[in-house]
């Protein structure tokens, strides 16, 4: 487990319904009858590659060089691969293509999901103001992943996407009510448990005609395995990618044991969490590289393969940011467009004509002395169907005539003509 978590560590720089008090009503909650997969024989490592790929591929179309920005892969997958379970044709086929969807994807994000997360349940949330003593014990990690089906009410879902959905992505579906406004505070409410606070919604709005969202929540909270905490904290400069420079609050430790490598424009150090199942890469560029280029697959892998233990001295500045995605325009660029076109085929999730009209994702992360808190949610929002092709488009932009009449008889109450619409 600890390869396949420090993989997603790197590439992460990726239920139930919950009321908050004075909240919206609970939803309804279908559960098929189906227990939640005990994880088999699954692609585990194909998928893996798949979200190295993926994420790299994205972040290439999304971040700029003097932005902040964290995404989460593996939440954005699990989103997808629950509307990979309702789609088909070539919708499905472009799913499986841009995300690098192995043939058995469910079961092999089933089998990752089950494998990292570190308890039943929502996160609990973080004990603010306490005064960390260095000389304690590190608490363990917190990994917690939720997925949800919100389906407006009278829309049937097609039995065996439900059976995957319970199976496979552990979700039932909450009964909602779009048209009625109540649909979007149930969403954000699950979101904020399923982050422990850390993510207050989802999405801006919801129209009235969605039929559909599917949301996904990862929240990760761990304690580094020793924590910088025996050198002081001091204010130190760092280079931005277009020269300038700004003050930041580095931390600053040396280790006689820790795993490092470096190559050619690069050097990278692991920094192990409690209880060595999770670590953080923090990879270097030496000249002109970009972070992006050491988010590239084949370069993390000569990371992982260069790692050996020796004394490090580690500078690390102190971060806490925020990204906030839509998803569309770049999963698009990269060749996905059938899912959000009205002509989508979801026909394996229901006989409605769906499509992807929102797909949505924020991140944030806060890194520290201590440790690392991070979150992420995904949301797709489908409406029952897209706007109808015009038989006809007219745009009276030049002198037009207008006739008002009653109707039944056609007698002309009043006509005339427009000739300057700015003129009395």
């Amino acid at each position: 487990m600890k390869r396949i978590a420090s993989l997603l560590a790197v590439t992460l720089l990726s239920a139930c319904t919950v009321t908050a008090p004075g909240g919206p009503p609970p939803a309804a909650e279908l559960i098929a009858n189906v227990a939640r997969a005990a994880p088999g024989e699954a692609s585990v490592e194909e998928t893996v590659e798949g979200l190295l790929a993926f994420g790299h591929e994205l972040h290439e179309r999304t971040a700029e060089p003097t932005i902040n920005t964290i995404v989460s892969p593996f939440s954005i997958a699990l989103a997808f691969g629950m509307a990979r379970a309702g789609a088909a044709g070539d919708t499905a086929d472009q799913i499986d293509e841009i995300l690098h969807f192995p043939p058995d994807v469910h079961e092999g994000l089933n089998a990752l999901e089950q494998d990292i997360v570190s308890g039943e349940g929502p996160p609990p949330l973080p004990e603010l103001g306490l005064e960390r003593d260095p000389r304690a014990d590190p608490q363990p990690p917190v990994v917690a992943v939720a997925n949800g089906l919100f389906v407006q009410d009278g829309v049937e879902i097609k039995p065996p996407f439900l059976d995957i959905l319970a199976g496979q992505y552990g979700a039932g579906v909450q009964v909602v009510d779009f048209g009625a406004g109540t649909a979007k505070p149930a969403i954000d409410a699950w979101v904020r448990e399923q982050t422990a606070e850390r993510i207050q919604k989802l999405f801006d709005q919801l129209p009235p005609e969605t039929a559909v969202v599917l949301a996904n929540a990862v929240y990760l909270k761990a304690d580094w395995q020793t924590p910088f905490a025996k050198e002081p904290l001091k204010e130190g400069p760092f280079t931005r990618a277009d020269g300038s420079v700004v003050t930041a609050t580095m931390m600053r430790r040396v280790d006689e044991q820790m795993r490092y490598a470096e190559g050619d424009g690069w050097q990278a150090v692991e920094i192990p969490y409690a209880g060595d199942e999770l670590a953080m890469w923090v990879i270097v560029p030496d000249g002109d590289r970009s972070p992006t280029e050491l988010l590239a697959p084949e370069l993390l892998a000569q990371v992982g393969s260069g790692m050996r233990e020796g004394v490090v001295e580690l500078e690390l500045p102190k971060w806490d940011f925020a990204t906030d995605l839509d998803l569309v325009p770049p999963m698009t660029e990269l060749g996905m467009e059938l899912p959000f076109d009205p002509v989508a085929d979801f026909s394996g999730m229901t006989d409605l004509d769906l499509f992807i009209e929102q797909a949505i994702h924020r991140a944030n992360i806060t890194v520290d002395e201590w440790g690392t808190e991070a979150a992420a949610v995904t949301g797709l929002a489908f409406p029952s169907s897209g706007p109808p092709e015009p038989d006809i488009v007219v745009h009276a932009d030049h002198p037009f005539a207008f006739v008002i009449r009653h109707t039944a008889t056609g007698t002309p109450l009043f006509i005339g003509q427009v000739a300057d619409p700015t003129a009395g």
